[in-house]
């Protein structure tokens, strides 16, 4: 930025000011690609807020524009020339340059990503202003406009977490993902930050995220979930509490299940939303002119809808949500062996009340809707969140009406038919958490899910000529998988779906054809080559739910064939050898899971280094345990941590001593910067002073 001396048309004086755009770095994603910047310039002042445009460009996040801008500066006309390059302090005081950073959207609103703010009067000093800054959220700055409109009190917290390379956070991260294999787990490192931090409940997300991104998530959880059952005496109380268990699943279902919501509920929230009925049936919060029973049947409607998707969704519940269902159910039943309700108590609990009631009553908050809703569809969706929470819950359902509080309710739940409710609840959980087949009884609920003509290769064959490829047709329903020779025909081979274990891509040098496929079941893995990609991508999406809640689901496959004596893509000369190759299919083909593993153990550092007290409390407890062995004297402290083994538990906290040392070495070398201010280094935040 630069004042340059200009003599006008009628031969006075003035001045420009130019100002050259470089370049960006770091720009953020936007739904996971490079984005399309550009930039706007506008020199703001009293009277004037000139806006120039660079051009925009395309793909990156690291854009060099080199584009140069001039505005004109006024002057008053008492303006008298005090030396070469002196500004007008009136002028130089009002203006400020603005420079906003725009991705370029073709089909919708141009999102926002940042803007810098630079006073013109920082020119006083500097003949040439160049510096890098760092872009500030929109309107970063300036001074609110003083309405009556009451005051609102807030207490803000800012947290900065510096992200140093990844080979830094190697140690702490692999501490972490050792959790679910340490013995026992109230001894490991995730356990033990989820133990100092109770009482934060945000505190756990970064360990959920990190144990997500590494699939380590499913051994963590079951393990927790396991202490939490020991400790609970009563089948009717499990669950609860805000736990260490609870909080991880409610994080990983807000995480994995946020798409999942989205095809479940939000046609039906948008409906209720947008037709406005009144549903009201509390007679004491009934306006005049209302009528009750109009109010009760256009409720009654809702929650059919909403009730409804739910209880058949679970095609498209996420594989890894199913994983821990069936794992909640397995352990519950294992602990509370006499109770015959507790397997489906144990799944309900969380798919009901603590995600799908909780997202109807706050769909905003689950993005299923931009705004917080009105006061009156608020209350309705209150008024479906309570009756979602009591049909989905077994225990509940199992009790008699008279169990409701208020009357209105009891009334309401009349009109529900509690058995056929409690048949289709009871059938929804078993589909999300059980081997149980997903089909009922009766042909009519075999439903054919996809059907076409593709070329399978012959089983058991050695070569790989072409004769070994012969047509046939395929067909899948939601109970099996079958070829057939022609449409209509006979099947020549059936396959059990709940006997898949993978749907796989598979190599295109495998058979030296495109668009190939692989079914792996327990016998020899089929494979088939589909008519063209969008048709391959059909079948594996199809299959990939069908198989979503299967047990055996296998982690690992090879992507190509066996043949001269060895798996061809990774060469391993053992035929039944593990895959070389992580599956695919162990999450949603739609979701995508965003993580940056640097920065949420980055978190976790600051987390722990933030509580350090407790962390040598912990350790202090631990030494006394191992050494005392006689009746505990400082049972008040001891309590405040899940001890079970205080030597393995001092061991791994000695060992995040260690990491954290380490890393503490780490931030401060890179802090003992001498870089200058305004450096790509060292850049300037906000406006100079």
């Amino acid at each position: 930025m630069r004042l340059n001396e200009v003599i006008t048309e009628n031969g006075s004086g003035g001045q420009h000011l130019l100002v050259r755009i470089i370049e960006c770095q770091e720009l953020p994603l936007i739904s996971g690609q490079n984005c399309d910047p550009y930039a706007t310039v506008s020199l703001v002042g009293p009277a004037r807020s000139d806006q120039k445009k660079t051009k925009v460009k395309k793909k990156t996040s690291n854009p060099h524009f080199e584009e140069t801008f001039f505005f004109e500066v006024t002057r008053s006309s008492s303006y008298s020339k005090k030396s070469h390059f002196q500004v007008e302090e009136e002028d130089i005081e009002k203006l400020e340059l603005k420079v906003d950073l725009w991705n370029n959207e073709s089909l919708a609103q141009d999102v926002f990503l940042g803007e810098t703010r630079v006073p013109v009067k920082i020119l006083r000093t500097d003949h040439i202003h160049k510096a890098w800054y760092l872009l500030q959220p929109k309107g970063n700055g300036s001074k609110s406009k003083s309405d009556d409109l009451g005051s609102l009190r807030l207490k803000l917290t800012y947290i900065e977490d510096t992200v140093l390379p990844s080979a830094c956070y190697t140690p702490l991260c692999n501490l972490l993902l050792k959790s679910p294999d340490v013995k026992p787990i109230s001894a490991s490192a995730a356990h033990i930050l989820g133990d100092i931090y109770r009482e934060r409940y945000e505190a756990v997300l970064p360990v959920v995220r990190l144990l997500l991104h590494h699939n380590r998530f499913v051994p963590f959880v079951s393990a927790v979930v396991a202490l939490e059952l020991d400790n609970t005496q009563e089948a009717n109380t499990i669950f609860r509490g805000n736990s260490l268990a609870t909080r991880c699943i409610d994080d990983m279902m807000k995480i994995v299940g946020k798409n999942y919501l989205a095809v479940t509920l939000k046609p039906v929230i948008d409906e209720i939303c947008e037709s406005n009925k009144t549903c009201e049936i509390d007679p004491v919060k009934l306006k005049e002119g209302d009528n009750v029973e109009v109010n009760k049947e256009n409720l009654q409607g809702y929650v059919q809808k909403v009730f409804s998707s739910i209880t058949q969704s679970s095609s498209t519940c996420p594989p890894l949500m199913c994983d821990v269902f069936r794992s909640l159910r397995h352990l519950a039943s294992k602990r509370f062996q006499a109770d015959p309700h507790v397997q489906y108590s144990a799944v309900s609990s969380f798919v009901f009340l603590r995600f799908f009631a909780v997202a109807v009553l706050s769909p905003h908050s689950f993005q299923l809707r931009s705004h917080h809703p009105d006061p009156e569809i608020s209350r309705t969706l209150t008024l479906i969140s309570k009756t979602i929470q009591t049909l989905g819950s077994w225990g509940s359902l199992s009790k008699k009406m008279s169990s409701f509080k208020e009357t209105y309710m009891y009334d309401f739940f009349k009109s529900f038919q509690e058995d056929k409710c409690i048949e289709r609840v009871k059938k929804f959980l078993d589909e999300i958490s059980s081997n149980v087949s997903k089909e009922s009884s009766g042909l009519e609920d075999a439903v054919v899910l996809k059907e076409g003509e593709v070329q399978k290769r012959a089983q058991g064959r050695k070569r790989l000529g072409k004769k070994n490829f012969k047509k046939r047709w395929l067909r899948v329903t939601n109970r099996e998988l079958s070829y057939h020779k022609h449409k209509g025909k006979e099947a020549l081979c059936i396959i059990n779906v709940k006997n898949i274990q993978a749907v796989e891509k598979l190599d295109e040098s495998a058979f030296n054809r495109k668009n190939m496929f692989q079914v792996v079941h327990s016998e020899k893995p089929l494979y088939v080559q589909a008519g063209n990609c969008v048709e391959a991508s059909e079948w594996l999406d199809v299959l990939g739910q069908v198989i979503c809640c299967n047990e055996g689901r296998l982690a690992n496959f090879h992507a190509s064939n066996y043949s001269a004596g060895a798996w061809q893509c990774c060469k391993n000369q053992n035929n039944n050898a593990p895959g070389c190759k992580p599956c695919t299919i162990t999450v949603l083909a739609n979701l995508q899971l965003d993580i940056d593993c640097d920065r949420e153990t980055e978190r976790i550092f600051s987390l722990l280094s933030s509580n350090d007290t407790k962390l040598q409390d912990m350790e202090d407890a631990c030494a006394s345990m191992a050494v005392y062995q006689g009746p505990q004297r400082e049972q008040e402290e001891c309590s405040k941590f899940t001890i079970q083994e205080p030597k393995e538990t001092f061991q791994t906290l000695k060992q995040l001593r260690n990491v954290m040392e380490e890393l503490q070495r780490q931030h401060n070398i890179r802090n003992d910067t001498t870089a200058q201010y305004g450096s790509l280094d060292n850049p300037i935040v906000g406006k100079p002073s």
